[in-house]
């Protein structure tokens, strides 16, 4: 069983047109009451990548703009939902967040993932390693962040990084590390991230390398019950010490949420009333959407929820209703 855990809610950001848009952004998400602002691991523009995946293009890159957000901000949590190990070497990661975590006074979540989107790493010109490897080399990864947030000498050897010779400094404010958040939708990375994670994300199954009606379909309530047994697998006897998060990719709330429904469930192909009841959405009224999440804390047990930066202000009713109860 899941402790019921007060609401937190997020906001994943992929563009400012501008500094003064971006800064405007994390003040106004603290204001109206969100827990964080998380921006986004990806690298391309607008071109064959984000054609192939389906995923939008990404203008910022996340560390800096979240140490931006930080340095605007009092109590904002900041993160990137979620960093791809591929991209990064754990010590070069581990550095930078320790080093954020410092400065911003203890407002860091780290979130890691295995990499899904295949056109980006063909496009970087990175090997995709199959998911079993790249699963592999996430829980490597944490356990490197791990050794240099803990102090002292940092001595890991794996059959994916191999790191000695130097102590890991700064130390992070949040101890014993930064809360880490693990995202994925497959049994491995699941498993994984309920044996390793403070955080684990709920997300799609993107085995295919691409978003699509598979990945909506793949995330229904059935297979998101198959998807928290994984979790619960991983965890065992730390179930009740593991935050669950899930992305709330399809959000419309207010009078043109019917609207908005039926035009995304034409986008995805599938069922507008299937949508409707779509782990992944929250779709209706103020008062249906705050129905929703709360039943869903008690069968699912998510309490942590990120919603897209374009329904940051439609969503903000719903996060000063429930946010902290």
């Amino acid at each position: 069983m899941t402790i019921k855990r007060p609401f937190r809610f997020s906001v994943q950001a992929f563009s400012a047109g501008s500094g003064d848009e971006w800064t405007e952004l994390a003040r106004r998400a603290e204001g109206l009451g969100y827990s964080t602002l998380f921006a986004t691991d990806h690298y391309f523009g607008p071109g064959s990548i984000a054609d192939d995946s389906r995923h939008r293009p990404v203008e910022l890159a996340p560390v800096a703009a979240i140490a931006t957000a930080a340095a605007v901000t009092t109590g904002l949590r900041v993160g990137c939902r979620v960093f791809c190990v591929d991209y990064h070497h754990p010590v070069v990661l581990a550095k930078e967040m320790a080093t954020l975590d410092l400065l911003s006074g203890g407002r860091v979540e780290i979130g890691l993932g295995a990499g899904w989107v295949a056109a980006e790493y063909a496009g970087l010109g990175i090997a995709m390693d199959r998911a079993g490897l790249r699963i592999q080399r996430l829980g490597e990864a944490v356990a490197v962040l791990d050794a240099h947030f803990g102090g002292g000498a940092v001595d890991f050897a794996g059959d994916h990084f191999e790191v000695h010779g130097f102590e890991g400094l700064p130390r992070p404010v949040q101890r014993p590390r930064p809360p880490i958040m693990i995202g994925g939708g497959s049994p491995r990375v699941l498993r994984l991230a309920g044996r390793m994670a403070d955080i684990v994300s709920i997300n799609f199954d993107n085995s295919t390398g691409a978003l699509g009606p598979a990945s909506v379909a793949g995330s229904d309530a059935a297979a998101t019950e198959a998807k928290l047994q994984w979790i619960r697998e991983g965890a065992g006897d730390r179930l009740a010490d593991v935050e669950l998060e899930i992305g709330a990719y399809f959000v419309a709330v207010g009078p043109a949420a019917g609207e908005a429904a039926a035009a995304i469930a034409e986008r995805f192909g599938v069922d507008p009333a299937a949508l409707a009841a779509h782990p992944h959405a929250l779709l209706g009224s103020v008062d249906e959407v705050c129905d929703r999440l709360e039943e869903r804390r008690d069968r699912f047990g998510f309490s942590y929820v990120c919603v897209p930066q374009r329904n940051l202000d439609e969503f903000a009713p719903v996060v000063a209703r429930l946010a902290g109860s």
